[in-house]
């Protein structure tokens, strides 16, 4: 008898552990903006998704899903909010409509030179607590961002070469609507809004001179550079950025060591991602500069910088749209400006007077 009530009281003790274990073992249900056969998706899924689960010791799973999966791309947010959806992994800048914040954090145009810097603006420059206001303002506390940050810089697709700022004048060039063609406008370029899918034929019969596009890599495999001849890389515009939410009442389940393990997992492997494409991206532009069929130019850095200053004019438009974009703004440029990327005008100003009393 004693010995049946032992077995028993050790099989509910083993029953009891193994509950335990299932309700620690969380999935969580995270929508991407990312088609099922993108390499960043796969590199994701096959590098760094198992990782989620090691690093939190067993506690969290990941389950990253291709966009449309559960609801349309534009209502992520709104998803996770209401605990349809775990999380997003998506452009910011999908929601530009509902404030010019998400503009502004989603793809600031030619600000950064490496996705390495954006991801250590929105990390260690306050990008994150922007991020978090932006949402916040839309749907509640009811989000929490867990991250943000770029892992592609785009490189431009044209069919005409571009060597620097002066050549942009009457340039007819595809691009999305809002801040990015504000700036190429800004920059003398024409601004044609079509969309992705008539990149190809368009440029093919010469609707547009040249396309803000994608990185290096899905040009060459869309078969981009095979009819326009003269690709800028590095880009000099684009760098989308990806945030990483998670509903609100599920992170607050986590223990403070799987939070922090799910805010370090976001970066890292961000910029390990950003570090592959990159080399894919330099395999491709060294094979095609060996071939000479492909005139690959890359802007020097003076022509980059000038490039910067013209966006920066979009920048200030959009940051007087709303109270928040102003925030962005001037969070980016704090950062820009600690770090080399841009000057202030006081500099600028001392740069000007010195240059005039040499002439």
């Amino acid at each position: 008898m004693k010995m049946r009530t032992l077995v028993y009281s050790i099989s509910l003790a083993s029953t009891a552990m193994l509950a335990a274990t299932a309700v620690q073992a969380k999935e969580l249900r995270v929508q991407t903006s990312f088609n099922s056969g993108d390499y960043a998706y796969q590199y994701l899924q096959d590098n760094w998704v198992p990782k989620v689960e090691e690093a939190t010791g067993g506690d969290v799973t990941l389950n990253l899903m291709p966009t449309g999966s559960v609801v349309p791309y534009k209502e992520t947010m709104d998803a996770v909010a209401m605990g349809l959806l775990d999380g997003d992994l998506t452009a910011p800048s999908y929601f530009s409509g509902k404030d010019p914040v998400f503009a502004l954090m989603g793809d600031l145009i030619a600000g950064y030179d490496k996705p390495s810097q954006f991801l250590d603006f929105c990390k260690n420059g306050g990008g994150e607590a922007v991020l978090q206001k932006a949402i916040d303002a839309e749907v509640g506390d009811k989000v929490h961002v867990v991250g943000c940050g770029p892992y592609k810089r785009e490189a431009l697709v044209a069919a005409v070469p571009i060597r620097g700022v002066d050549d942009l004048k009457g340039v007819k060039i595809r691009s999305p609507e809002g801040l990015a063609a504000d700036v190429f406008k800004r920059a003398g370029a024409t601004p044609v809004n079509i969309p992705f899918s008539e990149v190809y034929t368009s440029l093919q019969q010469g609707v547009v001179d040249a396309a803000d596009a994608s990185a290096y890599v899905n040009n060459d495999a869309s078969g981009l550079n095979d009819i326009a001849k003269y690709p800028i890389y590095p880009g000099i515009h684009s760098m989308s950025s990806q945030q990483f939410t998670l509903n609100q009442s599920t992170w607050e389940s986590l223990s403070e060591a799987d939070q922090k393990a799910l805010h370090e997992w976001f970066y890292d492997a961000f910029n390990d991602l950003a570090d592959a494409v990159h080399q894919q991206d330099e395999k491709l532009v060294a094979r095609d500069k060996a071939k000479g069929d492909i005139t690959v130019i890359d802007w020097p850095q003076s022509e980059r910088d000038k490039f910067r200053e013209i966006a920066r004019e979009s920048w200030e438009a959009y940051a007087q749209k709303s109270e928040l974009a102003q925030e962005a703004f001037d969070a980016h440029v704090a950062y820009m400006k600690a770090h080399g990327l841009l000057k202030d005008e006081a500099s600028q100003g001392n740069d000007d007077k010195t240059e005039n009393t040499q002439g």
